[in-house]
């Protein structure tokens, strides 16, 4: 059993992680109706693994013989104008989940909960490859800009990324 409060941030860094599968699921059909296929491909692994994330949560939750509280996931919002501002907006996503979890830490020190700090450890260093990814990403689209040969380059790359990942498991 753990303190109340580090208890119910873990529960609303579930919810926030699940609104982090939403978006990138929703982001993936865009790029799917775009013909970019990489690039869904890509965004769509990343919502499957916000929702690992979420799991990972869950079941550390119920190891301390906690009790896990599921809030309503929001929608996501649509109206993607271009594969740039989808992936400013997946940055700034990571960036506000990189900044939960740094509060559920310091919440759980200073509880003196040392197990939650040491599980999130692992989510910390998560988040540091997550926004350098996101952020690679963004910084080659800002490169590209309305070029389209190097859209459809970028996006064959990230299908090819997506095979060695693959091949990886």
């Amino acid at each position: 059993m753990f303190v109340e409060n580090v208890q119910s941030a873990l529960n609303q860094q579930i919810n926030m992680e699940l609104q982090a599968h939403y978006t990138y699921l929703a982001a993936a059909d865009y790029f799917e109706g775009l013909g970019l296929k990489g690039f869904s491909q890509w965004i769509f692994n990343h919502a499957e693994e916000e929702m690992a994330h979420a799991m990972k949560i869950y079941k550390f939750i119920h190891s301390r013989r906690g009790r896990v509280e599921l809030f309503a996931v929001p929608t996501p919002e649509g109206g993607f104008g271009s594969p740039q501002e989808v992936m400013e907006g997946a940055l700034r996503q990571e960036q506000r989940v990189t900044a939960s979890i740094d509060r559920i830490v310091k919440l759980a020190r200073q509880e003196g909960d040392y197990a939650t700090d040491s599980f999130l450890q692992w989510f910390v260093d998560e988040q540091v490859e997550e926004e350098e990814l996101v952020d690679d990403l963004v910084q080659k689209l800002r490169l590209i800009g309305d070029f389209k040969p190097g859209l459809y380059l970028l996006d064959r790359e990230l299908a090819g990324a997506d095979m060695l990942e693959e091949a990886d498991e």
